[in-house]
């Protein structure tokens, strides 16, 4: 595992203003990290119940599932059942905030959401590999949030 632990500091960084990239794959299990510049923000893993089968033939072979479901979601700046989400909008969004930004806010004129993903496109980039499984992205992720790369642990996410 050490070259995936070197590609996820070192190799392709992709910009989330540039979403979808066509690289990702559709079907895999995989672990990717988020950048700001030289900065780890955030370490995830994608695709826990792919077994290698599953990818190799997935029974539905049209539908995303794993490392490109997952980066698509951080894409689009909904927090609702994205932690990366969450964490953005609660550590760089909402401490940014004016006064007149949080009266729209609660008149339901601007959305959380929208100023999240805005955010996410202008700040970050990522880094991804695929895994043989599950299992495997998992513990790859474990190694990168105690800090197995050279920048350390991830800001957002650390063990």
């Amino acid at each position: 595992m050490p070259v995936l632990i070197s590609l996820l500091e070192t190799g392709s960084a992709y910009l989330f203003a540039d979403w979808p990239h066509e690289s990702v794959p559709r079907i895999a299990a995989g672990v990717y990290t988020i950048w700001d510049d030289t900065t780890l923000i955030y370490v995830g893993m994608a695709g826990r119940g792919l077994t290698a089968e599953h990818i190799a033939a997935p029974d539905e072979p049209r539908k995303a599932k794993g490392l490109w479901s997952r980066l698509n979601s951080h894409a689009s700046g909904r927090r609702s059942g994205d932690q990366f989400c969450v964490y953005v909008c609660d550590r760089f969004v909402v401490p940014r905030l004016l006064p007149n930004q949080q009266a729209e806010i609660g008149a339901g004129v601007l959305s959380l959401d929208k100023m999240t993903r805005q955010y996410i496109h202008d700040h970050f980039a990522y880094r991804y590999v695929e895994t043989e499984d599950g299992s495997q992205a998992l513990a790859l992720e474990r190694e990168i949030q105690a800090g197995a790369l050279g920048a350390g642990k991830p800001f957002l996410n650390p063990a």
